[in-house]
C-alpha cells in the first residue's frame, strides 16, 4: 500500500513539472467544437493559428475544422468555441513562386498527419509549395518559422481582406524588415481596432499590390484602402528559413512597438520554451493523479481551454481601447476583452473564483470601467465593442459571486451601482418585467427565458446590496428575484411563455422556438438557482420533483420546433451541448439523492468529453464546456454563483490537488484503500471547507433563504399574477373570457375597460366565474391572498373589424403562424421585432391568398405590410401582385407592385406594398401574391439558403 502511495506521489509530481505535455490542442476542432489548434499563451492577445474557412459559417467560428484540408493561411486572433465568427486578424501566408491575392491560389492543402499542436506551439507542412510551418507566441507577439523546402522565389502573403470586412486597412513599410499595420474591420464586432507591427527576420521587397481607395499613395511606402493586401518576396535556396514576428495592440503603432519587445530574439526554441513555461505555471494550480492518458489530456486540455480568454487588451503599459472607443491606462488592473457572459457566468468564472483571484478582480475592474465609459455593464462584449449578444446581465453573477468569496481588489461600491443601472434600463424587455413582474411574447421574443435570467441576476444584485447594507435595494431585488414565478405554470410544471395576459397555446416543451433562448421549456423550467428549494416547492415537493427531473432524464432525446445547431448532447431533453442545462445533473443533492447526481455527472463525464478532435458534445463556449468538466471531475460545482457555496459530488480521480495563483493550496484531495473500502480524504482551506459543508447540508432541508442567514422579514414572498384565457385575441361577435389564479386560495380582482363603473369610476371587483365581451375590450386582473396582492395583468381582445375570411393558398412555417390565417386580415399590425410571433413566415415558395369579402365591395385601394431583415434571411418580396375576382375562379390583375429595396444592408424595416391610384373595382374575391426573393446571394452569411417572406397585415379599403 505504501509502495502504491509513493507511485502515486511521485507521478503527481512529475505532473507538476510538465504539465503542459498533456494538453491537445486538437480537442474540439472536430464536430461542433469550435475551437482552435494553433499557438497561444494564457490569457493572451494572440491566437496564431492556421485558418481553413474564410466563410463566416457556423462550424468555421474558430478559423478551423479537423474536417477541412486547405490552409488559407496564418492569422493572429482567434474566438476559441464561440457560436458567431470575428477575428482571422493580420493573415500572413507564405508561398512560392508568382504571388497572388487570390485565396483559392495561395492557399494550400496540407495533411493532418504533417500537423502538430501542444501548448503554445502548432507546426503544419503546406503541400502547394513544401513549405514547413511552425508558430508560437507571447502574451502579446505571435512568432512564425517558414522554412521554404525548395529554391526559388518566396512570398510572403499579408491579405487584410481576409474573412471580415476591412473598415479601413494601412500598411506602413518603415524598412526592408518592418512594416506597420492598421486593420479596422466588421464582423460581429462592429469596429475592431487592430495596430501590428510585423518584422521580418531578412529585408524583403513589395513584389505585389492590391489596394483600392488610393487616396494617399503619394506617400511613398504607404498603401490605405478597404481592400488591401500586400506580398513581399525574397529569393532563398532549399532549406532556407524566415521568421516573422507580429507583435499587436489595440491602441497604436507605438503600443504594438513597445509590445514587440516581448520577444526580441529569433529563436524559435526559446520562444517556444518559454510558451510552455507560462501554460506550465497556470496548469500546476490543479494537479491531479491519473494513470490514463487520455483522461489526463481531456482535463488538462479542459483546463487549456478555460485559460485561453478572457484576453489581455491593454498594451504593455497599460493603455487600452475603452467602450467609448478612446485610450485610457489602466494602471491599478489589467484590462481584458471578450466575455461570453452567457456562458462563463455558469463555471468558468467559479473556477476562477478558486484558482485566479487577480484575474476575477481584473475582469469586474474592466466591467467598472466599461460601465463608466458605455453606460452599462458588457453583455457580451469583444474587442471594445458591445455585440448584445445572448440575453441578461451577467456581469452581476460574476461580481456578486467575486464579493460572496471575499475576493478583493476592486470597489464594490462601484460594481454594485454599475449592476443596479444594468438592471433599470428599459430595454429588452426589461420595462415590461419591472412593470408587470415577467416578459410576455407581447413585450419582448425569448421571454420565458429573460425572465428567469433577469430574476437570478436580480438575485445576485441584491445579495451585493446586503453585502454593502442597502436595505431598501436588497428588498427590492430580492421581490425581483421572485419574477419566475409568475411564468411557472403549476398545473404543468413548466416554465410557459405567456401571450396577452395568459398562457400562449398550443404549448409544447420539447419545442424550439423565440420564446426560448437557444433551447425549450425543459431547459429553462429548472432555472432558479437563486430559490432551488422555492422550486422544489412549485414542481409539488423532493418526490415530484424528483419524478420532474426523471423525466426530464428519461424522455426522448428529440426537440420540436426550429432546428438549434447548439442543443447537442442530449440526455433526454437535458442538452449539455448547451449551457442552461449545466446545473440539472446537480439538483438531485437538495432533495437527498446524490447518487443520482454522481450517476449523470460521471456518465457525461465520461461520455462526452473526449480526446479526440470531435471530443466536445457542443461548442466550447470560451471555456464554459470544459470549465464544467475541470470542476465536475475534482467533484465540485458552483450551481448558485453569488452564494458562498459549492455543490459536491464524487471526484473522477484518485488525488486532487488546487491551489491559487499564490501557491496556497486550497484542495488537496486522495482515495485510499483501507481494508477494501475507499475513503477519501480531504484537505481544505479554511475557507473552502464551510463552502463545502454547506453544500453537504443533509438534504438542503432549509431554504436558500435561510442558507445565507438572510432575514426573511426584509421582503415579501410575491404572489404569482392570475392568468387570462379565451379562444383567441381577436373575434367576431362575442368572446368568453376566464381568469384563473396559481394558487387556489387567492381571491382575483378585474376591470373591464368599458365596463366595471361605479359612480362614473373604474373599479376593481371580485372575480367568480367566466363572463363575455361584446366589442374590443381590455381586461386587467390581480390576485389577493391574506398577505399581498401580486402586480397587475392585463388583456385586450379585439373585435374584427370585417367579416372576411382568408384561404391561404401557400404553407407557411410552423415557428411564424402568428396565431393562425385570420391574423393577416384581423386589424392587427406587426411590429419590426418579428421574434414576438406577430408575422407569417414562408421560406422557399411565394405567398399566395384569397380574401373572400363576404360580398361584392367597391374597392379603392389595396396593401400589405413585409417585413425586412436581411441578418435573419428575411427579405421583401421582388413584387406583390393584386388580383381581383367576383367569382373566385377567374381573377383580374390590378396592379404589380415592385420592390424598390434591395436584400442587402442591416436595416431592420416594414414596407408597404400599396396600389397607386384609386382602384374603382367591384369584387368580392382579392388575391394576393407575394414572389420570394429565392437564393440568398453570394455576398450574404446563408450564401446558398432559401429567403422568407414575413408578412402580416393585408388591407382592403
Amino acid at each position: 500500500m505504501k509502495k502504491l502511495l509513493l507511485l502515486l506521489v511521485f507521478h503527481s509530481v512529475l505532473l507538476s513539472q510538465n504539465l503542459q505535455q498533456y494538453v491537445n490542442p486538437f480537442i474540439g476542432t472536430g464536430g461542433h467544437g469550435h475551437t482552435f489548434p494553433g499557438a497561444t499563451v494564457p490569457y493572451g492577445m494572440v491566437q496564431l493559428s492556421p485558418d481553413t474557412r474564410i466563410d463566416g459559417s457556423w462550424d468555421g467560428c474558430g478559423g478551423y475544422h479537423y474536417d477541412d484540408s486547405i490552409i488559407y493561411g496564418f492569422s493572429h486572433t482567434h474566438l476559441n468555441g464561440t457560436g458567431v465568427s470575428d477575428f482571422g486578424d493580420i493573415m500572413l501566408m507564405p508561398t512560392m513562386g508568382k504571388p497572388s491575392f487570390d485565396n483559392t491560389v495561395y492557399s494550400s492543402t496540407f495533411s493532418h498527419a504533417n500537423e502538430k499542436a501542444s501548448a503554445g506551439f502548432y507546426s503544419v507542412k503546406l503541400d502547394k509549395h513544401n513549405i514547413d510551418v511552425r508558430l508560437t507566441a507571447s502574451t502579446r507577439v505571435g512568432l512564425s518559422e517558414y522554412t521554404f523546402n525548395e529554391a526559388g522565389n518566396a512570398n510572403i502573403i499579408l491579405d487584410l481582406n481576409h474573412r471580415d470586412k476591412l473598415l479601413f486597412g494601412e500598411i506602413k513599410i518603415i524598412n526592408p524588415t518592418t512594416i506597420e499595420v492598421l486593420r479596422r474591420s466588421e464582423a460581429w464586432a462592429r469596429d475592431q481596432y487592430v495596430y501590428a507591427r510585423i518584422e521580418f527576420s531578412v529585408p524583403l521587397k513589395v513584389n505585389l499590390v492590391e489596394e483600392e481607395n488610393k487616396e494617399n499613395t503619394k506617400l511613398e511606402g504607404i498603401f490605405r484602402g478597404t481592400e488591401l493586401a500586400l506580398s513581399f518576396s525574397k529569393k532563398v535556396k532549399k532549406g532556407e528559413k524566415i521568421f516573422v514576428k507580429v507583435s499587436l495592440s489595440p491602441t497604436s503603432y507605438e503600443g504594438a512597438k513597445l509590445n514587440s519587445s516581448e520577444i526580441t530574439h529569433w529563436n524559435f526554441e526559446k520562444a517556444k520554451t518559454d510558451a510552455q513555461a507560462l501554460w506550465n505555471k497556470e496548469l500546476s494550480k490543479i494537479e491531479i493523479t491519473e494513470t490514463n492518458k487520455d483522461k489526463l489530456a481531456v482535463f488538462y486540455t479542459a483546463l487549456y481551454h478555460t485559460m485561453m480568454q478572457p484576453n489581455i487588451a491593454e498594451d504593455i503599459d497599460g493603455k487600452y481601447r475603452g467602450r467609448d472607443n478612446q485610450i485610457h491606462v489602466a494602471d491599478t488592473f489589467d484590462y481584458y476583452t471578450v466575455f461570453s457572459l452567457w456562458d462563463t457566468f455558469r463555471a468558468a468564472h467559479p473556477l476562477y473564483t478558486l484558482i485566479d483571484k487577480k484575474r476575477t478582480a481584473d475582469y469586474i475592474n474592466t466591467f467598472i470601467a466599461q460601465y463608466e465609459q458605455g453606460g452599462r455593464l458588457p453583455v457580451w462584449e469583444l474587442a471594445s465593442n458591445e455585440t448584445d449578444c445572448m440575453i441578461g446581465y451577467h456581469s452581476v453573477s460574476v461580481i456578486a459571486d467575486a464579493m460572496a468569496k471575499g475576493i478583493t481588489g476592486f470597489d464594490y461600491e462601484k460594481a454594485f451601482q454599475a449592476s443596479k443601472a444594468s438592471a433599470m434600463r428599459d430595454v429588452l424587455g426589461l420595462a415590461a418585467y419591472k412593470k408587470n413582474g415577467f416578459i410576455a411574447i407581447d413585450d419582448d421574443h425569448e421571454s420565458v427565458s429573460k425572465t428567469v435570467e433577469y430574476a437570478y441576476d436580480d438575485w445576485c444584485i441584491a445579495q451585493m446590496a446586503q453585502i454593502l447594507n442597502h436595505k431598501e435595494d436588497y428588498e427590492y431585488f430580492m421581490k425581483r428575484s421572485q419574477n419566475w414565478k409568475n411564468i411557472f405554470d403549476r398545473e404543468t410544471g413548466f416554465m410557459r411563455p405567456k401571450k396577452n395576459g395568459g398562457w400562449d397555446k398550443p404549448f409544447d416543451p420539447r419545442e424550439v422556438n423565440n420564446n426560448f433562448t437557444e433551447g425549450n421549456s425543459w431547459h429553462y423550467s429548472f432555472f432558479v438557482p437563486q430559490d432551488i428549494d422555492g422550486m422544489i416547492a412549485a414542481y409539488g415537493g423532493p418526490t415530484k420533483f424528483e419524478a420532474k427531473l426523471d423525466e426530464m432524464f428519461n424522455s426522448e432525446s428529440k426537440t420540436t420546433g426550429r432546428e438549434q445547431v447548439d442543443v447537442t448532447g442530449l440526455i433526454g431533453q437535458y442538452a449539455h451541448g448547451n449551457e442552461p442545462s449545466h446545473h440539472m445533473a446537480y439538483l438531485y443533492n437538495y432533495i437527498g439523492k446524490p447518487e443520482k447526481t454522481k450517476e449523470k455527472v460521471h456518465y457525461i463525464l465520461n461520455e462526452f468529453y473526449k480526446n479526440t478532435p470531435d471530443g466536445l458534445i457542443g461548442n466550447e463556449d470560451c471555456g464554459q464546456m470544459s470549465a464544467w468538466y475541470v470542476l465536475s471531475s475534482m467533484g465540485i460545482y458552483a450551481v448558485t454563483p453569488g452564494m458562498e457555496k459549492w455543490e459536491s459530488n464524487e471526484p473522477l480521480f484518485d488525488a486532487i490537488k488546487i491551489k491559487d495563483e499564490n501557491k496556497t493550496v486550497l484542495v488537496d484531495f486522495r482515495k485510499e484503500q483501507t481494508k477494501g473500502k475507499t475513503n477519501s480524504i480531504f484537505i481544505l482551506s479554511e475557507k473552502l471547507k464551510e463552502q463545502l459543508q454547506q453544500s453537504r447540508s443533509a438534504a438542503h432541508s432549509q431554504s436558500s433563504f435561510n442558507q445565507l442567514s438572510l432575514d426573511k422579514k426584509l421582503f415579501q414572498e410575491i404572489i404569482p399574477v392570475p392568468t387570462i384565457q379565451a379562444e383567441s385575441i381577436v373575434f367576431k361577435d362575442k368572446m368568453k373570457v376566464e381568469i384563473h389564479s396559481q394558487n387556489p386560495s387567492d381571491k382575483i380582482f378585474f376591470i373591464i375597460s368599458n365596463a366595471n363603473d361605479y359612480m362614473g369610476k373604474k373599479v376593481y371587483i371580485p372575480y367568480t366565474e367566466p363572463f363575455y365581451i361584446l366589442e374590443t375590450s381590455t381586461i386587467s386582473a390581480y390576485s389577493v391572498n391574506s398577505e399581498n396582492n401580486s402586480t397587475i395583468v392585463s388583456a385586450t381582445y379585439y373585435k374584427k373589424p370585417n367579416n372576411y375570411t382568408i384561404n391561404i393558398k401557400s404553407k407557411y412555417n410552423p415557428q411564424y403562424h402568428a396565431g393562425g390565417p385570420e391574423a393577416l386580415i384581423d386589424g392587427i399590425f406587426g411590429t419590426e421585432n418579428w421574434k414576438k410571433g406577430e408575422w407569417h413566415g414562408y421560406q422557399s415558395q411565394d405567398f399566395e391568398a384569397v380574401i373572400d369579402l363576404q360580398e361584392n365591395k367597391e374597392i379603392s385601394s389595396l396593401s400589405a405590410n413585409f417585413l425586412q431583415d436581411s441578418r435573419s434571411w428575411i427579405i421583401l418580396p421582388t413584387q406583390v401582385q393584386y388580383y381581383t375576382s367576383t367569382d373566385n375562379i377567374n381573377f383580374t390583375l390590378v396592379e404589380s407592385v415592385s420592390s424598390k429595396i434591395g436584400p442587402n444592408g442591416d436595416v431592420i424595416e416594414i414596407i408597404n406594398f400599396k396600389t397607386s391610384g384609386k382602384i374603382n373595382k367591384k369584387a368580392r374575391y382579392v388575391k394576393v401574391v407575394a414572389k420570394n426573393y429565392g437564393k440568398l446571394p453570394e455576398w450574404h452569411q446563408g450564401f446558398g439558403g432559401d429567403a422568407f417572406i414575413f408578412i402580416d397585415e393585408i388591407t382592403v379599403k
